[in-house]
């Protein structure tokens, strides 16, 4: 299977209250952010994390994090994610496309107003507006083949590529 996600921002204290994100303490957050992250990629799966895995973590604490987190990953670079460990990731990017169950996607860890084969139905998967899902579902309303995969949109979890085509397509 294929996931998605962003924002994750591991070790970031301020990103509870600046996001209102429902944890005590930032190892609380930390701890369930990789939990729930796990339940859903297994080892065989493959996940594009667009940015943002970790915020005001020393870059081996990062590493050993990353090292945590199942599945073949692909990293889309955020404007807070440092030099990890390359050999943590099948491929780091700025910015990619990739064709997955028949739909072709544009990845960025910044929202695009435009990119390849927009008028084509290709979807924009981006992260870093910390978006709620009224955002997402606001996107579907108007037309707009946009998608935050972030964490805070999607109830603190990676979402499938399944998930972000019946969500589009009205399944």
């Amino acid at each position: 299977m294929i996931y998605f996600s962003a924002d994750m921002h591991f070790g970031h204290r301020g990103i509870i209250t600046m996001q209102e994100r429902p944890f005590e303490s930032v190892e609380e957050m930390d701890r369930m952010l990789l939990q729930n992250y796990n339940a859903i990629v297994h080892k065989d799966d493959t996940v594009y994390i667009l940015g943002d895995i970790c915020h005001h973590m020393k870059i081996e604490d990062a590493d050993t994090l990353i090292r945590k987190m199942n599945g073949k990953k692909y990293l889309i670079r955020g404007n807070h994610d440092k030099k990890y460990d390359p050999r943590l990731f099948a491929d780091i990017q700025d910015f990619m496309t990739i064709s997955a169950n028949g739909q072709y996607f544009a990845l960025m860890h910044y929202p695009m107003l435009s990119w390849p084969k927009k008028n084509s139905g290709s979807i924009q998967l981006h992260g870093h507006i910390h978006a709620r899902m009224e955002y997402n579902e606001g996107n579907r309303t108007e037309g707009v083949r946009r998608y935050d995969v972030g964490v805070d949109a999607n109830q603190f979890l990676p979402v499938s590529v399944k998930q972000i085509i019946e969500f589009f397509e009205g399944a």
